[in-house]
This record gives structure tokens, sequence and C-alpha cells, in this order.
């Protein structure tokens, strides 16, 4: 007869700072506060009970913007999950910073492939082991290689092959399996494409019995399984948690069924738990005061739905860029903007969250070969899969792209064509982190485009200069313009 015990595991994943509760038709949604009622409501009411977060718990609030990440540990230390992974968001304010608000989390942290390239140490402990009602539960953290784009560091790696980080898991399984584990658990920052990839590399003598996934904030309903492997992410943000009940073989130390739900976190379904919110509220009230303040109005709201196409939004921001630091070409990463919407009304605080990136501005100098190169690398299918980085374009861009013949049929600015034997030298600032990881995102060396120019910085506060111009420029308008046209 089998020897089965049971397990609920909740999870999250891409919270990026999503505290505060929304009304949505009458009823309210999200919020950390509903989320803890929710996960504290599972806890008394089942046995055995472990509550993982797969990565991005920053970024996306101006109360996490404000104190760099610690308020929003703080009130994860109040939420407390079990364990979580980091994120790509989770470095964007230094890989030290990261470390001092591993140093502040009352729960762990865990990463196996982030390291020291001078002696192969590990920044973050690679798995965490939990004993609970007689069963052993390992978790095994894995970051998606965007990781090291944002760290750029001579210092610090990352096995950011799948096949790479698929070895690390095996070496870790190895050296546990003699300590009778019956539950292994990845948990991912690395989108639902490479979960899945990873899951075909994964070995059965390894005995991993799911992937708890993030960084694609993929809406599912039903897990994907792989090679034998249920994979689940929960969306993003508090409007949903996911659930697991699992039913686990602790003679065989396997998995022997379940059953996977996503939870709505709404007033419906949860009680708000007012300690947590009570915690927030302070956090808030304190920004108010400086967020609250109007910069501008615009003549509309003004959106900006998807990443992989010209918005108006993306116009907006790139026309600014271009006239205030006097370029030919603004190209603004499309990921910089996390705001679906904005306006009309715009205080300090809606900017704050819709562009919390505040790197410098480089201008570079290119052909009119490179800028077409780089321009249709940008246009890769991979960029429509919504894997890589795309880019809103300033005004006099004109360009129409065929996806299925994969060519750049149309390129003007403002109305000459661009060819590949331009003798021009084309102005083009592009924000810091697109500056460092300029080769791997338009595959060309920088060593190139440095005989045409040293590359320097023309601005150490994209923020500011955003911040400025609303300030100055009321009633703004944008529209889609046709500017970057994708055909099929």
């Amino acid at each position: 007869m089998k020897n089965i015990k049971k397990l609920t595991l909740l999870h999250s994943n891409d919270m990026h700072g999503d505290f505060m509760v929304e009304k949505i038709d009458k009823k309210l949604v999200g919020g950390v506060s509903l989320l803890s009622g929710y996960v504290s409501k599972v806890r008394q009411e089942e046995q055995s009970v472990l509550y993982a977060v797969a990565g991005d718990m920053f970024r996306g609030s101006v109360i996490d913007t404000e104190y760099k990440g610690i308020s929003t540990i703080n009130i994860m230390n109040a939420l407390a999950p079990d364990i979580a992974t980091i994120g790509n968001h989770e470095i964007d304010y230094g890989i030290a910073h990261l470390l001092f608000i591993e140093k502040c989390a009352l729960f762990p942290i865990i990463n196996a492939n982030l390291y020291i390239k001078s002696n192969g140490v590990r920044l973050f402990h690679p798995h965490q082991v939990f004993e609970i009602d007689g069963m052993k539960i390992l978790f095994i953290g894995i970051i998606t290689e965007t990781v090291m784009q944002a760290a750029k560091s001579d210092e610090v790696g990352s096995f950011i092959d799948t096949a790479d980080a698929a070895k690390e898991i095996g070496k870790i399984c190895d050296a546990y399996n003699a300590i009778d584990i019956d539950l292994t658990v990845l948990l991912t920052h690395i989108g639902i494409e490479d979960d899945k990839a990873l899951a075909e590399l994964i070995r059965p003598e390894w005995g991993i019995d799911l992937i708890i996934g993030g960084h694609s904030h993929t809406l599912m309903k039903k897990p994907i399984v792989v090679n034998h492997i249920p994979i689940v992410q929960a969306y993003m943000g508090t409007d949903y948690v996911g659930r697991f009940d699992l039913n686990i073989d602790t003679d065989q130390n396997c998995l022997d069924s379940y059953t996977w739900k996503l939870i709505p976190i709404n007033n419906e379904t949860c009680v708000p738990d007012y300690q947590i919110e009570h915690i927030i509220q302070k956090y808030k009230s304190i920004t108010d005061q400086k967020y609250e303040r109007v910069l501008t109005r615009f003549s509309r709201e003004l959106t900006h739905p998807n990443r992989n196409e010209e918005t108006e939004l993306g116009n907006l921001f790139a026309d600014i860029f271009k006239e205030t630091l006097g370029v030919d070409i603004a190209m603004i990463g499309s990921g910089s903007i996390r705001s679906e919407v904005l306006g009309p009304i715009v205080t300090y605080g809606d900017l704050v969250e819709c562009f919390p990136y505040d790197d410098s501005v480089y201008m570079v100098k290119v052909t009119g070969k490179q800028l077409r190169h780089m321009i249709h690398y940008m246009q890769r299918d991979e960029a429509f899969a919504g894997h890589t980085e795309y880019y809103q374009f300033s005004k006099g861009i004109r360009m129409i792209y065929s996806k299925s013949k994969h060519k750049l049929e149309k390129f003007e600015l403002d109305r000459q064509v661009v060819k590949d034997d331009d003798s021009r030298l084309y102005s083009i600032c592009l924000q810091e982190f697109h500056f460092n990881n300029f080769e791997d995102t338009f595959n060309m060396s920088f060593a190139e485009v440095k005989k045409n120019m040293k590359p320097r910085v023309i601005a150490t506060s994209c923020f500011t200069i955003l911040e400025e111009y609303l300030t100055t420029h009321p009633k703004l308008k944008s529209v889609v313009k046709g500017r970057n046209l994708v055909v099929d």
C-alpha cells in the first residue's frame, strides 16, 4: 500500500511591487493584503503548506522605487513566503544592493547559477530543503540570462545556457539523492519557453517533479507538461496565486498525483490582512507626499498595450528624447515602459511607475549599413514572441518589415531611404542598459561601431529628461503613425 502524504504548494511570480488593491467592476482585486489573507487561510485549513515566489518581487511601484526594494522586502517579510528565487528585476539596484536586500529577508532566497567568475563561488545558496510532516522537499533556484545583461559585470557571471543550467541542476540532485528527497521543485525565472526547453533536458534520474516559473507573465488555464514535468506560472502581480494540491508517495520519493488551479485574488475569495495593509499604508502615506504632485495633463489617455509594436507612449517618449538630445534617432527600449496606459493627468508617481529606469543616455554613430542591420536584427522572430528587446522609434522613421519574408522592405529617415552604401553617419541615442548590451542586442561588433565615433554620455538621467519635458509641455498628444509597420 502506498504511503501518500499531502502538500499544498502556493506560488506567485513577477509581483513587481503590486501592493495595492484595485477596484474593478465593483470588485476589489489583487493587492498584498488580500493575497496574504488567502495564504493565511490556506495555512490554517491545510496541514502542510509551502508558499514560493519565482522572482521579480521588485520594480513596478513607487513604494519599491523610493526605498530601492527595502520596502518590498519588509512587506514580503510580513507576507512570509517560505522560499523565493531571484528574477532579473531583483538586480536593478545592483548586485551589491541585492546581496544587502537578501540579508534583510526573513525567508531564503535561492539561486544556483549566479557566481563570482574568478573563483566560481555562488552568490546565493543554490537550494533549500524543507522538512514538513515527515517529507523532504527540495527547491532549486534558476535565473534568466537577462540578469547578466542587467549586471554586465566582469566579476559576476551566470550559467546562462539552458543546457548548462540543466547540468547544474543535475549536480545538485545527484548530491541530495542520498537524503531521501520526496519532492523536487525547480523555482525558475527564465520564461515559459525556456522552462519547456529546460524540462526537455532533465534526466528522469534527477527526480524533478515540478517547475514553477516566472518572467514571461504567462496566464495559464492548466499546467504545461513536458518530459512528464508540470510547468506553471501565476501570471503576474497579485491578482492571482497558483495552487498545487499534491499527493506525494514518500516510499517511492515521487509525485503520485496532483491538481493545480489559478486562484483569483479578490474580496470574494479572500479576507484582507489588515496588519499587512497597515504596513503598506505607512509607506504609501510617505510616498504620496512626494509622488502625488501633478506633472502635466495629456490631451487624452495614451497607451502602450504591447512591447513588440509601435505604441502611443513609445512614440511620445522617443520624440522627447530626440528633441531634447538633438540626435537623428532615439531608440527607447519598449520594456522600459512599464504601464499600459498613462494619463490624461500624469503625476510624478505615475511617471515613476511607468518609466522607473533612471540610467544614463549614450550617443553612438552608425553607418547606413549598420543601422539597417540593427533594425533587421531587432525584428527577428524571437522579438515578436516576447523573448528579446524591442524598440520605440522617434519621428522621421518609416519602416515596413515583412515577418514572412524576414525582410526590411522599407526604411526611411525624414523621407530619405537609408541605404547600405550611405556615406552618412546617423546619431542614435540609447539607454545605458542597451548600450552596455549593444553586441547581444543588435548582433554587431561594438568595436566596429566605435570606429565611426567614440560613444559618449549625452545625459545622465533618462527620467529627468521625461520629467522636465512633461512639466513644460502641457496637453501633449501622440498617435501610432506607422513608424514601424510589421506585415505578414
